[in-house]
Protein backbone atom coordinates (compact mmCIF):
# COMPACT_ATOMS: atom_id res chain seq x y z
CA UNK A 1 0.00 0.00 0.00
CA UNK A 2 1.44 3.53 -1.01
CA UNK A 3 1.91 5.95 1.50
CA UNK A 4 2.96 9.53 1.28
CA UNK A 5 3.57 12.53 3.29
CA UNK A 6 0.59 15.15 4.02
CA UNK A 7 1.44 18.08 4.28
CA UNK A 8 -2.09 19.43 5.39
CA UNK A 9 -2.19 16.65 8.31
CA UNK A 10 1.93 16.58 8.97
CA UNK A 11 1.58 12.54 9.00
CA UNK A 12 2.51 10.01 6.48
CA UNK A 13 -0.76 8.00 4.92
CA UNK A 14 -2.43 5.71 3.10
CA UNK A 15 -2.83 6.80 -0.60
CA UNK A 16 -6.77 6.42 -0.97
CA UNK A 17 -8.29 8.09 -3.76
CA UNK A 18 -11.42 9.80 -4.24
CA UNK A 19 -12.33 7.52 -7.17
CA UNK A 20 -10.98 3.68 -7.21
CA UNK A 21 -8.01 3.84 -9.48
CA UNK A 22 -7.71 7.60 -10.79
CA UNK A 23 -6.25 10.14 -9.68
CA UNK A 24 -7.22 14.07 -9.94
CA UNK A 25 -3.22 15.47 -9.58
CA UNK A 26 -3.00 18.94 -9.91
CA UNK A 27 0.84 20.65 -9.94
CA UNK A 28 1.71 24.65 -9.74
CA UNK A 29 3.32 25.21 -12.83
CA UNK A 30 5.83 28.32 -13.87
CA UNK A 31 4.71 32.19 -14.21
CA UNK A 32 5.98 32.29 -17.34
CA UNK A 33 8.41 35.74 -18.15
CA UNK A 34 11.65 34.14 -18.33
CA UNK A 35 13.99 30.98 -19.16
CA UNK A 36 13.01 28.25 -16.67
CA UNK A 37 15.46 26.93 -14.58
CA UNK A 38 17.07 24.15 -12.92
CA UNK A 39 14.79 25.06 -10.00
CA UNK A 40 11.61 24.57 -11.93
CA UNK A 41 13.03 21.12 -13.57
CA UNK A 42 13.59 19.88 -9.77
CA UNK A 43 9.69 20.22 -9.11
CA UNK A 44 8.51 18.90 -12.75
CA UNK A 45 11.07 15.90 -12.24
CA UNK A 46 9.34 15.14 -8.62
CA UNK A 47 5.74 14.95 -10.13
CA UNK A 48 6.55 13.61 -13.72
CA UNK A 49 8.46 10.73 -10.89
CA UNK A 50 4.95 10.56 -8.35
CA UNK A 51 3.13 10.53 -11.54
CA UNK A 52 5.11 7.90 -13.54
CA UNK A 53 5.30 5.27 -10.46
CA UNK A 54 1.20 6.16 -9.51
CA UNK A 55 0.73 4.84 -13.47
CA UNK A 56 3.21 1.78 -12.59
CA UNK A 57 0.77 1.03 -10.12
CA UNK A 58 -2.22 0.90 -11.84
CA UNK A 59 -3.52 4.22 -11.28
CA UNK A 60 -5.62 6.60 -14.18
CA UNK A 61 -3.81 9.95 -13.51
CA UNK A 62 -5.50 13.27 -14.94
CA UNK A 63 -2.66 15.48 -14.77
CA UNK A 64 -3.18 19.24 -14.41
CA UNK A 65 -0.03 21.87 -14.56
CA UNK A 66 -1.17 25.00 -15.50
CA UNK A 67 0.85 28.08 -16.91
CA UNK A 68 0.51 31.50 -15.04
CA UNK A 69 0.01 33.98 -18.21
CA UNK A 70 -0.96 36.76 -16.34
CA UNK A 71 0.79 38.65 -13.70
CA UNK A 72 2.69 41.43 -12.69
CA UNK A 73 6.03 39.83 -13.52
CA UNK A 74 4.73 39.13 -17.11
CA UNK A 75 3.25 42.27 -17.69
CA UNK A 76 6.45 44.26 -16.27
CA UNK A 77 8.77 42.40 -18.56
CA UNK A 78 6.88 43.10 -21.02
CA UNK A 79 6.20 46.76 -20.88
CA UNK A 80 10.22 46.61 -20.80
CA UNK A 81 10.66 45.15 -24.26
CA UNK A 82 7.36 46.86 -25.62
CA UNK A 83 6.16 43.29 -26.18
CA UNK A 84 2.71 42.17 -26.36
CA UNK A 85 1.86 40.49 -22.75
CA UNK A 86 0.18 37.26 -24.24
CA UNK A 87 2.42 37.11 -26.38
CA UNK A 88 5.45 36.77 -24.50
CA UNK A 89 4.14 34.53 -22.01
CA UNK A 90 3.43 32.13 -25.43
CA UNK A 91 6.95 32.46 -26.21
CA UNK A 92 7.88 30.69 -23.04
CA UNK A 93 5.43 28.59 -22.88
CA UNK A 94 6.79 27.19 -25.78
CA UNK A 95 10.06 27.22 -24.55
CA UNK A 96 9.21 25.13 -21.56
CA UNK A 97 7.38 22.62 -22.91
CA UNK A 98 10.62 22.36 -24.93
CA UNK A 99 12.54 22.25 -21.63
CA UNK A 100 10.47 19.19 -20.06
CA UNK A 101 10.38 17.05 -23.07
CA UNK A 102 14.32 17.73 -23.15
CA UNK A 103 14.07 16.47 -19.62
CA UNK A 104 12.05 13.16 -20.72
CA UNK A 105 8.89 14.38 -18.50
CA UNK A 106 5.46 13.08 -19.52
CA UNK A 107 3.09 16.15 -20.72
CA UNK A 108 0.98 16.97 -18.34
CA UNK A 109 -3.08 15.97 -19.40
CA UNK A 110 -4.07 19.37 -19.37
CA UNK A 111 -2.03 22.74 -19.48
CA UNK A 112 -4.81 25.80 -18.53
CA UNK A 113 -3.80 28.76 -18.79
CA UNK A 114 -4.93 31.75 -16.45
CA UNK A 115 -6.03 34.11 -20.02
CA UNK A 116 -8.21 31.25 -20.91
CA UNK A 117 -9.82 30.31 -17.66
CA UNK A 118 -11.31 33.94 -16.93
CA UNK A 119 -14.90 33.50 -17.38
CA UNK A 120 -14.96 30.92 -14.86
CA UNK A 121 -12.81 33.69 -12.34
CA UNK A 122 -15.00 36.17 -12.59
CA UNK A 123 -18.03 33.47 -12.12
CA UNK A 124 -15.82 32.39 -8.59
CA UNK A 125 -15.34 35.46 -7.46
CA UNK A 126 -19.12 36.37 -7.59
CA UNK A 127 -19.99 33.32 -5.49
CA UNK A 128 -17.50 34.38 -2.86
CA UNK A 129 -19.05 37.99 -2.73
CA UNK A 130 -22.56 36.24 -2.79
CA UNK A 131 -21.51 34.18 0.20
CA UNK A 132 -20.00 37.28 1.83
CA UNK A 133 -16.48 35.63 1.85
CA UNK A 134 -15.26 38.60 -0.30
CA UNK A 135 -15.94 41.73 -0.90
CA UNK A 136 -15.64 44.56 -3.63
CA UNK A 137 -13.52 48.01 -2.74
CA UNK A 138 -14.71 50.95 -4.03
CA UNK A 139 -11.83 51.43 -5.99
CA UNK A 140 -12.55 48.38 -8.25
CA UNK A 141 -9.93 45.57 -6.16
CA UNK A 142 -12.40 42.74 -4.84
CA UNK A 143 -10.93 41.03 -1.49
CA UNK A 144 -11.59 37.31 0.24
CA UNK A 145 -12.35 37.99 3.63
CA UNK A 146 -10.09 36.23 5.59
CA UNK A 147 -12.07 36.13 8.77
CA UNK A 148 -15.04 34.53 7.02
CA UNK A 149 -12.85 31.06 7.12
CA UNK A 150 -12.44 29.67 10.51
CA UNK A 151 -9.43 27.40 9.19
CA UNK A 152 -7.34 29.60 8.03
CA UNK A 153 -3.71 28.37 8.51
CA UNK A 154 -4.15 25.00 9.03
CA UNK A 155 -1.73 24.07 5.90
CA UNK A 156 0.86 25.95 7.05
CA UNK A 157 0.16 25.91 11.34
CA UNK A 158 -0.12 29.50 11.47
CA UNK A 159 -2.83 31.22 13.72
CA UNK A 160 -4.61 33.91 12.57
CA UNK A 161 -4.16 36.18 15.19
CA UNK A 162 -0.76 35.83 15.29
CA UNK A 163 -0.42 36.87 11.88
CA UNK A 164 -2.40 40.06 12.17
CA UNK A 165 -0.15 41.22 14.92
CA UNK A 166 2.66 42.44 12.35
CA UNK A 167 0.16 42.69 8.86
CA UNK A 168 -0.62 45.82 7.80
CA UNK A 169 -2.73 47.69 4.80
CA UNK A 170 -0.32 49.03 1.88
CA UNK A 171 -1.38 53.19 0.87
CA UNK A 172 -3.21 51.98 -2.11
CA UNK A 173 -5.31 49.06 -1.06
CA UNK A 174 -8.59 49.29 0.66
CA UNK A 175 -9.11 46.39 2.65
CA UNK A 176 -11.05 45.55 5.37
CA UNK A 177 -8.27 43.60 7.20
CA UNK A 178 -4.18 43.36 6.58
CA UNK A 179 -4.77 39.65 5.61
CA UNK A 180 -7.10 40.06 3.11
CA UNK A 181 -5.81 39.08 -0.66
CA UNK A 182 -6.57 40.33 -3.68
CA UNK A 183 -8.79 38.41 -5.67
CA UNK A 184 -9.62 41.16 -8.29
CA UNK A 185 -7.34 43.73 -9.24
CA UNK A 186 -8.29 46.97 -10.90
CA UNK A 187 -6.62 47.60 -14.15
CA UNK A 188 -3.85 50.21 -14.12
CA UNK A 189 -2.86 52.36 -17.00
CA UNK A 190 -0.61 50.05 -19.51
CA UNK A 191 -2.06 46.86 -18.24
CA UNK A 192 -3.65 44.08 -20.01
CA UNK A 193 -7.41 43.78 -18.38
CA UNK A 194 -10.47 42.10 -18.64
CA UNK A 195 -14.00 42.96 -18.45
CA UNK A 196 -16.12 42.45 -14.90
CA UNK A 197 -18.53 43.29 -12.98
CA UNK A 198 -16.04 45.59 -10.92
CA UNK A 199 -14.61 47.35 -13.85
CA UNK A 200 -11.81 46.40 -16.12
CA UNK A 201 -8.80 44.35 -14.47
CA UNK A 202 -7.21 40.76 -13.85
CA UNK A 203 -7.79 38.48 -11.26
CA UNK A 204 -5.05 37.56 -7.90
CA UNK A 205 -2.53 35.16 -8.04
CA UNK A 206 -4.56 32.75 -5.91
CA UNK A 207 -7.72 32.55 -7.42
CA UNK A 208 -6.60 31.74 -10.66
CA UNK A 209 -5.00 28.41 -9.75
CA UNK A 210 -8.65 27.08 -7.74
CA UNK A 211 -10.64 28.34 -10.76
CA UNK A 212 -7.99 26.20 -13.06
CA UNK A 213 -8.43 23.40 -10.96
CA UNK A 214 -12.24 23.44 -10.53
CA UNK A 215 -12.29 23.78 -14.53
CA UNK A 216 -10.07 20.78 -15.45
CA UNK A 217 -10.58 18.51 -12.05
CA UNK A 218 -13.58 19.54 -10.44
CA UNK A 219 -14.64 20.63 -6.96
CA UNK A 220 -12.31 17.84 -4.94
CA UNK A 221 -9.05 16.65 -6.19
CA UNK A 222 -6.77 13.45 -4.92
CA UNK A 223 -3.09 15.33 -5.11
CA UNK A 224 -2.29 19.51 -4.73
CA UNK A 225 1.24 19.79 -5.57
CA UNK A 226 4.42 22.86 -5.94
CA UNK A 227 7.19 23.66 -4.04
CA UNK A 228 7.39 23.86 -0.67
CA UNK A 229 7.29 27.79 -0.94
CA UNK A 230 3.72 27.71 -2.06
CA UNK A 231 2.61 26.25 1.07
CA UNK A 232 2.16 29.88 2.16
CA UNK A 233 0.54 32.12 1.55
CA UNK A 234 -0.23 30.48 -2.14
CA UNK A 235 -1.53 27.34 -1.36
CA UNK A 236 -3.19 28.36 2.09
CA UNK A 237 -5.16 31.16 0.03
CA UNK A 238 -5.96 28.61 -2.52
CA UNK A 239 -7.69 26.32 0.60
CA UNK A 240 -9.74 29.49 1.72
CA UNK A 241 -11.45 30.13 -1.48
CA UNK A 242 -11.87 27.04 -2.93
CA UNK A 243 -13.90 25.24 0.30
CA UNK A 244 -15.40 28.32 0.82
CA UNK A 245 -16.73 28.42 -2.86
CA UNK A 246 -17.83 25.50 -2.62
CA UNK A 247 -18.22 23.66 1.08
CA UNK A 248 -16.14 20.51 0.24
CA UNK A 249 -12.69 19.66 1.05
CA UNK A 250 -10.93 20.81 -1.59
CA UNK A 251 -7.55 18.19 -1.68
CA UNK A 252 -6.91 15.41 0.48
CA UNK A 253 -3.19 15.44 -0.16
CA UNK A 254 -0.84 18.01 -0.21
CA UNK A 255 2.65 17.19 -1.61
CA UNK A 256 5.72 19.33 -1.37
CA UNK A 257 8.92 19.29 -3.23
CA UNK A 258 12.25 21.03 -1.46
CA UNK A 259 13.98 23.83 -2.66
CA UNK A 260 16.91 23.32 -5.31
CA UNK A 261 20.38 25.26 -3.34
CA UNK A 262 23.14 26.22 -5.53
CA UNK A 263 26.38 26.19 -3.09
CA UNK A 264 23.78 26.31 -0.03
CA UNK A 265 21.46 29.35 -1.36
CA UNK A 266 18.37 29.19 -2.68
CA UNK A 267 18.52 30.20 -6.57
CA UNK A 268 17.30 33.45 -6.87
CA UNK A 269 17.36 35.88 -9.36
CA UNK A 270 18.12 38.64 -7.12
CA UNK A 271 21.38 36.50 -6.01
CA UNK A 272 21.89 36.45 -9.89
CA UNK A 273 22.63 32.11 -9.27
CA UNK A 274 20.39 31.13 -11.56
CA UNK A 275 20.93 28.27 -13.97
CA UNK A 276 18.60 27.83 -16.82
CA UNK A 277 17.04 24.36 -18.43
CA UNK A 278 18.94 25.16 -21.60
CA UNK A 279 22.26 25.97 -20.06
CA UNK A 280 22.18 22.49 -17.67
CA UNK A 281 21.66 20.51 -21.00
CA UNK A 282 23.83 22.01 -22.81
CA UNK A 283 26.85 20.40 -20.31
CA UNK A 284 24.74 17.54 -18.98
CA UNK A 285 22.38 14.49 -20.17
CA UNK A 286 18.91 14.73 -18.65
CA UNK A 287 18.89 11.78 -16.42
CA UNK A 288 21.63 13.33 -14.78
CA UNK A 289 19.32 15.90 -13.68
CA UNK A 290 16.85 13.61 -12.71
CA UNK A 291 19.57 11.25 -11.36
CA UNK A 292 20.18 14.00 -8.66
CA UNK A 293 16.59 14.30 -7.88
CA UNK A 294 16.42 10.72 -7.42
CA UNK A 295 19.09 10.43 -5.02
CA UNK A 296 17.41 12.60 -2.48
CA UNK A 297 14.38 12.95 -0.15
CA UNK A 298 11.51 14.92 -2.58
CA UNK A 299 10.41 16.87 0.41
CA UNK A 300 14.31 17.80 1.43
CA UNK A 301 16.13 20.60 -0.05
CA UNK A 302 18.24 19.80 -2.70
CA UNK A 303 21.61 20.74 -2.98
CA UNK A 304 23.63 21.53 -6.60
CA UNK A 305 26.92 21.65 -6.91
CA UNK A 306 30.35 19.74 -8.34
CA UNK A 307 29.83 17.04 -5.79
CA UNK A 308 26.11 16.59 -5.64
CA UNK A 309 26.17 16.34 -9.77
CA UNK A 310 29.40 14.45 -9.73
CA UNK A 311 27.98 11.48 -7.88
CA UNK A 312 24.63 11.78 -10.09
CA UNK A 313 27.00 11.50 -13.16
CA UNK A 314 28.48 8.62 -11.91
CA UNK A 315 24.97 6.84 -10.79
CA UNK A 316 23.57 6.97 -14.43
CA UNK A 317 26.66 5.71 -15.84
CA UNK A 318 26.75 2.93 -12.90
CA UNK A 319 23.21 2.11 -13.99
CA UNK A 320 24.08 1.95 -18.05
CA UNK A 321 26.68 -0.86 -16.87
CA UNK A 322 23.92 -2.79 -16.06
CA UNK A 323 22.72 -3.11 -19.82
CA UNK A 324 25.79 -3.56 -21.58
CA UNK A 325 25.55 -7.43 -23.40
CA UNK A 326 27.37 -9.87 -22.72
CA UNK A 327 31.15 -10.76 -23.75
CA UNK A 328 31.53 -11.80 -27.26
CA UNK A 329 33.53 -14.87 -25.30
CA UNK A 330 30.94 -15.83 -23.09
CA UNK A 331 30.08 -19.53 -22.46
CA UNK A 332 27.12 -19.26 -20.28
CA UNK A 333 26.07 -20.09 -16.74
CA UNK A 334 25.32 -23.00 -15.25
CA UNK A 335 21.76 -23.58 -14.93
CA UNK A 336 21.50 -22.51 -10.86
CA UNK A 337 23.73 -19.91 -11.21
CA UNK A 338 21.40 -18.77 -14.00
CA UNK A 339 18.15 -18.99 -12.04
CA UNK A 340 19.74 -17.29 -9.29
CA UNK A 341 19.79 -14.15 -11.47
CA UNK A 342 16.33 -14.40 -12.48
CA UNK A 343 15.40 -14.52 -8.80
CA UNK A 344 17.50 -11.70 -8.16
CA UNK A 345 15.11 -9.57 -10.61
CA UNK A 346 11.90 -10.85 -9.09
CA UNK A 347 13.75 -9.52 -5.50
CA UNK A 348 15.00 -6.49 -7.46
CA UNK A 349 11.16 -5.21 -7.86
CA UNK A 350 9.43 -6.12 -4.91
CA UNK A 351 11.99 -4.08 -3.26
CA UNK A 352 11.41 -0.97 -5.70
CA UNK A 353 8.24 -0.99 -4.87
CA UNK A 354 8.79 -1.20 -1.20
CA UNK A 355 10.42 1.59 -1.49
CA UNK A 356 8.14 3.68 -3.67
CA UNK A 357 5.95 2.82 -1.56
CA UNK A 358 7.22 4.28 1.72
CA UNK A 359 6.65 7.88 0.42
CA UNK A 360 8.17 7.58 -2.79
CA UNK A 361 12.13 6.59 -1.36
CA UNK A 362 13.72 7.48 -4.62
CA UNK A 363 17.16 6.76 -2.86
CA UNK A 364 16.48 3.19 -1.27
CA UNK A 365 14.70 2.26 -5.06
CA UNK A 366 17.79 3.54 -6.80
CA UNK A 367 20.01 1.39 -4.22
CA UNK A 368 17.62 -1.53 -5.10
CA UNK A 369 18.43 -1.10 -9.16
CA UNK A 370 22.03 -1.35 -7.80
CA UNK A 371 21.87 -4.91 -6.44
CA UNK A 372 20.23 -5.87 -9.67
CA UNK A 373 23.06 -4.03 -11.32
CA UNK A 374 25.63 -5.75 -9.25
CA UNK A 375 24.27 -9.11 -10.14
CA UNK A 376 24.04 -8.41 -13.61
CA UNK A 377 27.92 -7.05 -13.66
CA UNK A 378 28.86 -10.41 -11.88
CA UNK A 379 27.02 -12.85 -14.34
CA UNK A 380 28.46 -11.08 -17.32
CA UNK A 381 31.78 -11.74 -15.85
CA UNK A 382 31.45 -15.35 -14.79
CA UNK A 383 30.39 -15.99 -18.54
CA UNK A 384 26.55 -15.32 -18.54
CA UNK A 385 25.20 -15.13 -23.01
CA UNK A 386 22.57 -12.16 -23.86
CA UNK A 387 19.77 -14.81 -23.26
CA UNK A 388 20.95 -15.77 -19.75
CA UNK A 389 21.04 -11.70 -18.92
CA UNK A 390 17.92 -10.84 -20.74
CA UNK A 391 15.53 -11.73 -17.52
CA UNK A 392 17.63 -9.06 -15.30
CA UNK A 393 18.15 -6.24 -17.98
CA UNK A 394 14.34 -6.05 -18.81
CA UNK A 395 13.49 -6.02 -15.34
CA UNK A 396 16.47 -3.18 -15.04
CA UNK A 397 15.00 -0.94 -17.57
CA UNK A 398 11.24 -1.49 -16.60
CA UNK A 399 12.05 0.21 -13.27
CA UNK A 400 14.19 2.60 -14.42
CA UNK A 401 12.09 3.76 -17.02
CA UNK A 402 9.23 4.02 -13.88
CA UNK A 403 11.93 6.79 -12.73
CA UNK A 404 11.56 8.17 -16.18
CA UNK A 405 15.27 7.07 -16.52
CA UNK A 406 16.52 6.62 -20.37
CA UNK A 407 19.98 5.14 -20.29
CA UNK A 408 20.43 5.74 -23.26
CA UNK A 409 24.63 5.48 -24.47
CA UNK A 410 26.08 8.63 -26.39
CA UNK A 411 26.39 8.03 -29.77
CA UNK A 412 29.11 9.20 -32.08
CA UNK A 413 29.12 9.94 -35.62
CA UNK A 414 30.54 6.87 -37.83
CA UNK A 415 34.15 8.73 -38.54
CA UNK A 416 33.98 8.88 -34.93
CA UNK A 417 33.31 5.32 -33.99
CA UNK A 418 35.96 4.19 -36.69
CA UNK A 419 38.92 6.58 -35.92
CA UNK A 420 38.13 5.56 -31.46
CA UNK A 421 38.94 1.68 -33.14
CA UNK A 422 41.69 2.69 -34.58
CA UNK A 423 43.32 4.41 -31.25
CA UNK A 424 41.92 1.66 -29.70
CA UNK A 425 44.09 -0.94 -31.61
CA UNK A 426 47.50 1.64 -31.87
CA UNK A 427 46.91 1.50 -27.69
CA UNK A 428 46.21 -2.51 -27.83
CA UNK A 429 49.64 -2.25 -29.91
CA UNK A 430 51.51 0.11 -27.45
CA UNK A 431 50.66 -2.44 -24.52
CA UNK A 432 52.07 -4.95 -26.25
CA UNK A 433 55.51 -3.27 -26.16
CA UNK A 434 54.52 -2.45 -22.22
CA UNK A 435 54.71 1.26 -22.95
CA UNK A 436 52.43 2.08 -20.07
CA UNK A 437 52.63 5.73 -19.73
CA UNK A 438 51.45 5.99 -23.57
CA UNK A 439 48.89 3.86 -23.60
CA UNK A 440 47.28 5.43 -20.18
CA UNK A 441 47.50 8.67 -22.20
CA UNK A 442 45.65 7.73 -24.77
CA UNK A 443 43.21 6.19 -22.44
CA UNK A 444 42.67 9.54 -20.59
CA UNK A 445 43.07 11.42 -23.42
CA UNK A 446 39.79 9.88 -24.93
CA UNK A 447 37.96 10.14 -21.31
CA UNK A 448 38.23 13.55 -21.30
CA UNK A 449 36.28 13.22 -25.00
CA UNK A 450 33.67 11.28 -23.53
CA UNK A 451 34.92 8.10 -24.44
CA UNK A 452 35.62 5.48 -21.49
CA UNK A 453 37.66 2.30 -22.19
CA UNK A 454 37.01 -0.96 -20.24
CA UNK A 455 40.21 -3.24 -20.08
CA UNK A 456 39.16 -7.07 -19.65
CA UNK A 457 40.79 -10.21 -20.48
CA UNK A 458 38.91 -10.56 -23.19
CA UNK A 459 40.24 -7.42 -25.05
CA UNK A 460 39.39 -3.46 -25.06
CA UNK A 461 36.26 -2.43 -25.26
CA UNK A 462 34.52 1.60 -25.54
CA UNK A 463 31.46 3.64 -24.66
CA UNK A 464 30.41 6.81 -25.13
CA UNK A 465 30.00 8.62 -21.80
Amino acid sequence: MLRIYNTLTRKTEEFVTLEPNKVRLYVCGVTVYNDAHVGHAMSALVFDIIRRYLEYRGYQVRHVMNFTDVDDKIINRANSLGEDPLKLAQRYITDYAQNLADLNILPATVNPRVSGTMPLIIQFIEGLIFKEHAYPAPNGDVYFRVTSDEDYGRLSGRKLEDMQAGARIEVEEQKENPLDFALWKAAKPGEISWDSPWGKGRPGWHIECSAMNLAELGEQIDIHGGGNDLVFPHHENEIAQSECYTGKEFSHYWVHNGMLQLGGEKMSKSLGNIISIKEFLSKHDADVMRMLVLNGTYRAPLMFNDETLGAAEKNVERLKSGLRPASASAKGLTEGTASGLVALAGTAKDNFIEAMDNDLNTASAVAALFELIKGINTARDNGATNEQLQSAQSMLRELSGVLGLRLQEKQGSGDADKFIDLLIEVRAEVRKQKLWPLSDLIRDRLKEQGVTLEDSKDGTTWRWG
